[in-house]
């Protein structure tokens, strides 16, 4: 008999040891359970293959297959990194849906005398659970945007604000990208499915009482679309803004960012995908990176580009705003009290 999960909360805080996911490497690497570590009861290809025989073949015969596979592939883990578990270890294992998979794996741990437990559904009662998250039940959460036209340190303050204990969600670090067509970070950016569990497990621990604060974005970030429902909740969401001049926002940015323009070749061909909007001025900023004009470059960007989308963005929404801060600078230290006055004006 399986364990049933009613909410994601229950399920991230299922008391288990350790949770072990069975899906095969692809499946495991596009979404899974927050800490579950990935013990293929079969491969990529071994699921393929399997799979095949079960649906051009015979279903007897794949079943037999799979189940040789799955033994081997289990005493292979027991030897591995299974090998240190005493018999008071207690695991939580899923499939994709609570059935054959989890069921062999699991068959295999209690006969050892390990108790553990398979989840009921599977990944799919997980999944269910996200997707009532992200697309269905309206987010309950006090959201307060951070806002501010590009180069303001938006994320910088956020992340200061979680130090300060305020309630924060960071959706560009879960979405691995710093948002806008030049915000890639090292590394791929999270499948959507994945994402979607990032945010939705994000909100799951967070005090729905407290206001929480979230950077003003777009609907995309990246090639990461944020949740309907937590996108409904950001459009409607009151606002903190910061200003800055124009030259400290040029300073910050050319600071933080100097990491993308060490690629001339990759930063100009980025640019240059802007012309069809910004026209010739993109030849210019071209002229400023050739010259490693950064903040040059970074003001231009600005003034030609985010600030005006920035204007565009705010008239179709109307947001209200709480609190207005201007800055004269954004040194670290005047980025660490921006910080908190912003914290103290939440409460």
């Amino acid at each position: 008999m399986g364990v049933s999960f009613d909410t994601l909360g229950e399920m991230l805080n299922h008391g288990y040891d350790t949770v072990i996911d069975v899906r095969s490497p692809a499946e495991f690497a596009e979404d899974h359970v927050p800490g579950a570590i990935n013990l293929p009861a079969l491969s990529n290809s071994e699921r393929a293959e399997v799979g095949t025989i079960y649906v051009q073949d015979d279903p007897f015969k794949a079943r037999k297959i799979g189940a040789a596979l799955v033994a081997r592939n289990v005493a292979a883990h027991l030897q591995g990194p299974l090998a240190d578990k005493d018999g008071g270890w207690r695991p939580l294992v899923y499939c994709w849906r609570g059935g054959q998979r989890s069921g062999s794996f699991i068959s295999i741990l209690q006969q050892i005398g390990w108790r553990a437990d398979v989840v009921t559904g599977g990944y799919q009662t997980f999944r269910g659970l996200v997707h009532g998250v992200a697309y269905v039940r309206p987010t309950s959460h006090r959201l307060i945007l951070l806002d501010g036209n590009t180069g303001t340190g938006k994320t910088d303050i956020l992340l200061r604000l979680a130090d300060l204990g305020v309630q924060v969600i960071d959706l560009e670090g879960l979405a691995n990208h710093r948002g806008s067509l030049l915000g890639e970070q090292a590394g791929d950016q999270p499948a959507q499915k994945a994402f979607e569990t990032r945010v939705a497990c994000a909100l799951a621990t967070l005090d729905p009482t407290r206001p929480t604060v979230v950077e003003a974005e777009s609907s995309k970030i990246g090639d990461r679309i944020i949740p309907p429902t937590l996108w409904a909740a950001m459009k409607s969401a009151p606002r903190i803004t910061i200003d800055a001049p124009l030259a400290a926002r040029a300073a910050y940015l050319a600071d933080a960012y100097r990491d993308l323009v060490e690629d001339r070749a990759t930063f100009a061909a980025k640019l240059d995908i802007l012309r069809r909007h910004r026209g010739k001025r993109v030849d210019h900023w071209l002229d400023l990176l050739a010259q490693d004009d950064v903040e040059g470059l970074a003001a231009a960007l600005m003034e030609d580009h985010y600030d005006p989308s920035y204007r565009a963005a705010r008239a179709r929404h109307n947001p209200q705003v709480l609190h207005r801060f201007k800055v004269a600078d954004l040194s670290q230290a005047s980025r660490q009290k921006l910080a908190a006055d912003v914290a103290a004006t939440l409460g």
